[in-house]
C-alpha cells in the first residue's frame, strides 16, 4: 500500500513536470491524480498483455505517466489553470 502511495506520487510528480506550463495543484492533487493515473496505465498494460496490474513494469509505468499528464491536462481544464495570466496578459 505505502509502495503504491509512493509510485502515485512519483508518476504525478512525473506528469507534472512533462506537462508544459505552471500548474497550480497541491501535494495531494498531485498524489490523486498519479494514483488515478497508475491504475489506468496499470489496467491498460494488463489488457494488453504484460503482467498484473498491480506489479510495476515498464509499459505500465510508462503508460500511467501519459494518462497522468493527460489528468493533470484535465484538472487544469476544470479549475482554470493559469486564468489570471490569460486574462492580464491579453
Amino acid at each position: 500500500m505505502i509502495g503504491f502511495l509512493v509510485a502515485g506520487l512519483i508518476i504525478g510528480a512525473l506528469a507534472r513536470l512533462f506537462k508544459p506550463g505552471r500548474q497550480n495543484l497541491g501535494l495531494l492533487a498531485t498524489l490523486g491524480l498519479g494514483l488515478v493515473g497508475s491504475l489506468i496505465g496499470g489496467t491498460i498494460a494488463w489488457l494488453i498483455g504484460t503482467g498484473s496490474i498491480w506489479e510495476l513494469n515498464v509499459l505500465g509505468f510508462v503508460l500511467a505517466v501519459v494518462a497522468s499528464v493527460l489528468l493533470v491536462g484535465t484538472a487544469e481544464a476544470v479549475t482554470g489553470g493559469d486564468r489570471h495570466k490569460r486574462l492580464t496578459s491579453g
